[in-house]
Protein backbone atom coordinates (compact mmCIF):
# COMPACT_ATOMS: atom_id res chain seq x y z
CA UNK A 1 0.00 0.00 0.00
CA UNK A 2 2.98 2.37 0.41
CA UNK A 3 3.95 5.20 -2.50
CA UNK A 4 7.41 5.82 -0.94
CA UNK A 5 10.24 3.17 -1.38
CA UNK A 6 10.34 0.79 1.70
CA UNK A 7 13.94 1.74 2.77
CA UNK A 8 12.35 5.35 3.38
CA UNK A 9 9.50 4.10 4.86
CA UNK A 10 11.17 2.22 7.38
CA UNK A 11 13.36 5.21 8.01
CA UNK A 12 10.06 7.30 8.89
CA UNK A 13 8.65 4.54 11.09
CA UNK A 14 12.18 4.24 13.18
CA UNK A 15 12.05 8.23 13.82
CA UNK A 16 8.01 8.53 14.42
CA UNK A 17 6.81 7.63 17.84
CA UNK A 18 6.95 4.09 18.78
CA UNK A 19 4.11 2.44 18.14
CA UNK A 20 1.72 1.61 21.36
CA UNK A 21 1.80 -2.08 22.31
CA UNK A 22 -1.85 -2.52 21.99
CA UNK A 23 -1.66 -0.56 18.62
CA UNK A 24 0.89 -3.74 17.86
CA UNK A 25 -0.97 -6.05 19.44
CA UNK A 26 -4.40 -4.91 17.03
CA UNK A 27 -1.99 -5.18 13.58
CA UNK A 28 -0.95 -8.30 14.46
CA UNK A 29 -4.07 -10.16 15.28
CA UNK A 30 -6.01 -8.27 12.11
CA UNK A 31 -3.10 -9.61 10.03
CA UNK A 32 -3.83 -13.29 11.58
CA UNK A 33 -7.71 -13.34 11.62
CA UNK A 34 -9.23 -10.65 9.27
CA UNK A 35 -9.56 -10.43 5.68
CA UNK A 36 -7.70 -7.57 3.94
CA UNK A 37 -6.10 -6.88 6.87
CA UNK A 38 -3.52 -4.30 4.62
CA UNK A 39 -6.65 -2.01 5.05
CA UNK A 40 -5.15 -1.42 8.59
CA UNK A 41 -3.86 1.98 8.76
CA UNK A 42 -0.31 0.57 10.67
CA UNK A 43 2.18 2.35 12.70
CA UNK A 44 2.93 5.10 10.72
CA UNK A 45 -0.08 6.49 9.83
CA UNK A 46 -2.10 5.84 12.60
CA UNK A 47 0.98 8.24 14.26
CA UNK A 48 -0.12 10.95 11.96
CA UNK A 49 -3.69 10.60 12.68
CA UNK A 50 -2.83 10.71 16.62
CA UNK A 51 -0.41 13.50 15.90
CA UNK A 52 -3.09 15.56 13.91
CA UNK A 53 -5.44 14.84 16.55
CA UNK A 54 -3.56 15.70 19.59
CA UNK A 55 -3.07 19.51 17.69
CA UNK A 56 -7.03 19.95 16.83
CA UNK A 57 -7.63 18.64 20.63
CA UNK A 58 -10.87 17.65 19.15
CA UNK A 59 -14.32 17.30 20.89
CA UNK A 60 -16.26 15.75 18.16
CA UNK A 61 -14.85 13.27 15.71
CA UNK A 62 -16.75 11.22 12.74
CA UNK A 63 -14.66 7.88 11.48
CA UNK A 64 -16.36 6.43 8.38
CA UNK A 65 -14.66 2.62 8.17
CA UNK A 66 -13.88 1.60 11.77
CA UNK A 67 -12.42 -2.04 10.19
CA UNK A 68 -10.54 -3.69 13.43
CA UNK A 69 -10.70 -0.12 15.28
CA UNK A 70 -6.44 0.73 14.65
CA UNK A 71 -6.93 4.51 13.40
CA UNK A 72 -10.70 5.05 15.49
CA UNK A 73 -7.93 4.41 18.49
CA UNK A 74 -4.78 6.86 17.34
CA UNK A 75 -7.74 9.66 16.30
CA UNK A 76 -9.65 9.19 20.20
CA UNK A 77 -5.81 9.52 21.74
CA UNK A 78 -6.15 13.31 21.04
CA UNK A 79 -9.57 14.01 22.30
CA UNK A 80 -10.70 16.37 25.22
CA UNK A 81 -12.00 14.74 28.10
CA UNK A 82 -15.58 15.09 27.12
CA UNK A 83 -14.99 14.29 23.66
CA UNK A 84 -16.69 11.47 21.60
CA UNK A 85 -15.67 9.69 18.23
CA UNK A 86 -18.61 8.39 16.31
CA UNK A 87 -17.12 5.70 14.12
CA UNK A 88 -19.52 3.58 11.39
CA UNK A 89 -19.21 0.07 10.61
CA UNK A 90 -20.89 -1.98 7.78
CA UNK A 91 -19.57 -5.24 9.14
CA UNK A 92 -21.31 -6.62 11.94
CA UNK A 93 -19.19 -9.46 11.94
CA UNK A 94 -16.40 -7.41 13.44
CA UNK A 95 -18.15 -6.09 16.10
CA UNK A 96 -16.85 -8.86 18.57
CA UNK A 97 -13.18 -7.91 17.85
CA UNK A 98 -13.98 -4.56 18.05
CA UNK A 99 -15.73 -4.34 21.53
CA UNK A 100 -12.60 -6.43 22.54
CA UNK A 101 -10.19 -3.98 21.06
CA UNK A 102 -12.36 -0.59 22.46
CA UNK A 103 -12.31 -2.02 25.96
CA UNK A 104 -8.35 -2.64 26.08
CA UNK A 105 -8.11 1.24 25.85
CA UNK A 106 -8.47 4.26 27.86
CA UNK A 107 -10.02 5.48 25.82
CA UNK A 108 -13.40 3.03 25.44
CA UNK A 109 -15.71 5.27 26.58
CA UNK A 110 -15.40 7.89 24.37
CA UNK A 111 -16.15 5.57 21.50
CA UNK A 112 -19.79 5.22 19.80
CA UNK A 113 -19.39 2.76 17.58
CA UNK A 114 -22.72 2.51 14.97
CA UNK A 115 -23.22 -0.34 12.44
CA UNK A 116 -24.88 0.00 8.91
CA UNK A 117 -24.58 1.72 5.55
CA UNK A 118 -22.86 5.00 6.61
CA UNK A 119 -24.63 7.58 3.91
CA UNK A 120 -27.64 6.76 6.36
CA UNK A 121 -26.07 6.82 9.36
CA UNK A 122 -24.76 9.85 9.16
CA UNK A 123 -27.57 11.49 8.47
CA UNK A 124 -28.69 10.71 11.74
CA UNK A 125 -26.14 12.05 13.66
CA UNK A 126 -27.26 15.40 15.53
CA UNK A 127 -24.33 16.92 14.85
CA UNK A 128 -22.66 20.40 12.18
CA UNK A 129 -19.84 20.72 14.66
CA UNK A 130 -17.76 17.60 13.77
CA UNK A 131 -13.82 18.69 14.66
CA UNK A 132 -12.67 15.75 12.36
CA UNK A 133 -13.67 13.47 9.77
CA UNK A 134 -12.11 10.00 8.63
CA UNK A 135 -13.29 8.55 5.99
CA UNK A 136 -11.70 4.87 4.88
CA UNK A 137 -14.61 2.94 3.72
CA UNK A 138 -15.63 1.93 0.19
CA UNK A 139 -14.04 4.28 -2.19
CA UNK A 140 -16.39 4.40 -4.63
CA UNK A 141 -18.54 6.37 -2.28
CA UNK A 142 -16.10 8.63 -1.01
CA UNK A 143 -17.03 11.93 -2.96
CA UNK A 144 -20.83 11.27 -1.30
CA UNK A 145 -19.55 10.84 2.15
CA UNK A 146 -17.50 14.25 1.43
CA UNK A 147 -20.68 15.99 0.58
CA UNK A 148 -22.87 14.42 3.70
CA UNK A 149 -20.23 15.53 6.13
CA UNK A 150 -19.36 18.60 4.73
CA UNK A 151 -22.41 20.48 6.17
CA UNK A 152 -21.69 18.53 9.51
CA UNK A 153 -18.05 20.19 10.14
CA UNK A 154 -17.30 23.41 11.72
CA UNK A 155 -15.54 26.25 9.90
CA UNK A 156 -11.67 25.47 10.61
CA UNK A 157 -12.32 21.54 10.75
CA UNK A 158 -10.98 18.75 8.97
CA UNK A 159 -12.02 15.94 6.70
CA UNK A 160 -9.29 13.64 5.77
CA UNK A 161 -10.06 10.95 3.14
CA UNK A 162 -7.67 8.11 3.04
CA UNK A 163 -6.20 5.86 -0.46
CA UNK A 164 -6.18 8.84 -2.49
CA UNK A 165 -3.19 8.01 -4.63
CA UNK A 166 -4.70 4.24 -4.98
CA UNK A 167 -1.29 2.27 -5.05
CA UNK A 168 -0.13 5.54 -7.84
CA UNK A 169 -2.15 4.36 -10.60
CA UNK A 170 -4.01 7.80 -10.04
CA UNK A 171 -1.25 9.72 -11.79
CA UNK A 172 -0.45 6.74 -14.42
CA UNK A 173 -1.77 5.35 -17.05
CA UNK A 174 -4.30 3.09 -15.63
CA UNK A 175 -7.97 3.46 -16.92
CA UNK A 176 -10.21 0.81 -14.34
CA UNK A 177 -13.01 1.99 -13.05
CA UNK A 178 -12.05 2.25 -9.22
CA UNK A 179 -9.09 4.51 -10.60
CA UNK A 180 -11.06 6.78 -12.16
CA UNK A 181 -13.44 6.85 -9.40
CA UNK A 182 -10.63 8.02 -7.10
CA UNK A 183 -9.42 10.26 -9.86
CA UNK A 184 -12.55 12.02 -10.08
CA UNK A 185 -12.46 12.32 -6.44
CA UNK A 186 -9.03 14.27 -6.29
CA UNK A 187 -9.93 16.31 -9.12
CA UNK A 188 -13.40 17.57 -7.91
CA UNK A 189 -11.97 18.66 -4.16
CA UNK A 190 -8.87 20.28 -6.12
CA UNK A 191 -10.93 23.06 -7.66
CA UNK A 192 -13.76 23.04 -4.67
CA UNK A 193 -13.81 26.76 -3.26
CA UNK A 194 -15.09 25.94 0.21
CA UNK A 195 -12.51 23.97 1.36
CA UNK A 196 -8.84 23.99 1.60
CA UNK A 197 -6.89 21.15 0.69
CA UNK A 198 -3.73 19.00 0.04
CA UNK A 199 -2.70 15.25 -0.75
CA UNK A 200 0.65 13.86 1.94
CA UNK A 201 2.64 10.90 0.55
CA UNK A 202 1.07 8.84 3.75
CA UNK A 203 1.31 5.01 3.19
CA UNK A 204 -1.69 5.33 0.43
CA UNK A 205 -2.27 9.30 0.08
CA UNK A 206 -4.01 10.94 2.70
CA UNK A 207 -5.95 14.09 1.48
CA UNK A 208 -6.69 16.45 4.32
CA UNK A 209 -9.19 18.84 3.94
CA UNK A 210 -10.14 22.06 5.98
CA UNK A 211 -13.43 23.60 5.95
CA UNK A 212 -13.20 27.39 4.98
Amino acid sequence: MEILPHNLQEYLDEHCEPEPELLKSINRETYLKVLKPHMLSGHYQGRVLSFISKMMQPKLILEIGTFTGYATICLAEGLTEDGTIHTIEVNRELEEMLSSHFESTNVSKKIKLHFGQAEQIIGTLPYNDFDIVFIDADKKNNYTYFELVLDKVRSGGLIIIDNVLWKGKVFGEEKDADTQLIRKLNDSIAVDTRVEKLILPVRDGLMIIRKK
